[in-house]
C-alpha cells in the first residue's frame, strides 16, 4: 500500500457510492494491515440526489480524513462526472460508469478507464449490485489493494444471504478490469497504477 491515496466515490443516491467506498475502506484497514478514512455527503434528496464519499487509503496513520484532490475519481453518473472531475489530480486516474457518463473531454495528464458496471450487474440477475462490480474493476486496475482483501470486505459487508451474488458481482468488475490492464500490457505498457494510460 502507498503512503497516501486519495480516492473518490460519487454518482446518485440508490447507486451503492457509500457501501462501495465502505467495502474499499475496510478492504485497507481491516484486511490488509493499513489505514483508512472515509466521509460522506449526500444531495438534499436520499435516492436520486447526489451522492459522493471520500477514501483515503495509507501505510501509516492519516491525520487529515478529507480528500483535497483525489488520485483516483470513481464517477457513476453525468452530474458526478461534470462536478468533481476538475479536482483530479494530475496525472491521476478517472473510472467512469461508461454507460451513464458522457465525457466531452478527459482531463489533462489522466488515466481513464470505462466499465459497463450497470449492465455487467444487470447480467448477474440484480442491477443494484453495479457498486461491487465497480468495486471490482477498481481493484484491478489500480491495484492499490489485494484482489483477496476486496473480496473478504465485500463479504464481510453484506448480508450472508446475499453474499454469492456480491462476490460473483466483484469477480466480474475485477475480471473486466483486468482484461483491460491486459490489453494495455500487449501495448507494451508496465501493469502498475504509475504506468497505466488511456484505455
Amino acid at each position: 500500500m502507498r503512503p497516501l491515496t486519495e480516492i473518490r466515490i460519487a454518482g446518485f443516491g440508490g447507486q451503492g457510492v457509500i457501501l462501495a467506498a465502505a467495502i474499499v475502506g475496510k478492504a485497507a484497514a481491516l484486511f490488509q494491515g493499513g489505514y483508512a478514512t472515509m466521509t460522506q455527503n449526500f444531495g438534499p434528496e436520499a435516492r436520486g440526489g447526489s451522492c459522493s464519499a471520500q477514501v483515503i487509503l495509507s501505510s501509516e496513520p492519516i491525520l487529515y480524513p478529507y480528500v483535497t484532490q483525489p488520485d483516483v475519481l470513481v464517477v457513476m453518473s453525468q452530474e458526478a462526472y461534470t462536478r468533481f472531475t476538475p479536482e483530479l489530480k494530475h496525472g491521476g486516474i478517472l473510472i467512469l460508469e461508461q454507460d451513464l457518463v458522457r465525457v466531452d473531454r478527459f482531463p489533462d495528464g489522466a488515466r481513464v478507464f470505462g466499465v459497463p458496471a450497470t449492465r455487467l450487474a444487470e447480467e448477474l440477475g440484480r442491477k443494484v449490485v453495479l457498486n461491487v462490480v465497480m468495486v471490482g474493476f477498481f481493484g484491478a486496475v489500480t491495484k492499490l489493494l489485494d484482489a483477496e482483501a476486496l473480496r473478504r470486505a465485500v463479504a464481510d459487508s453484506v448480508p450472508p444471504a446475499l453474499q454469492k451474488l456480491n462476490l460473483e458481482a466483484f469477480d466480474q468488475g475485477y475480471a473486466y478490469g483486468a482484461q483491460a490492464v491486459g490489453r494495455l500490457a500487449e501495448h507494451g505498457e508496465v501493469d502498475s497504477l504509475d504506468a497505466l494510460e488511456f484505455l
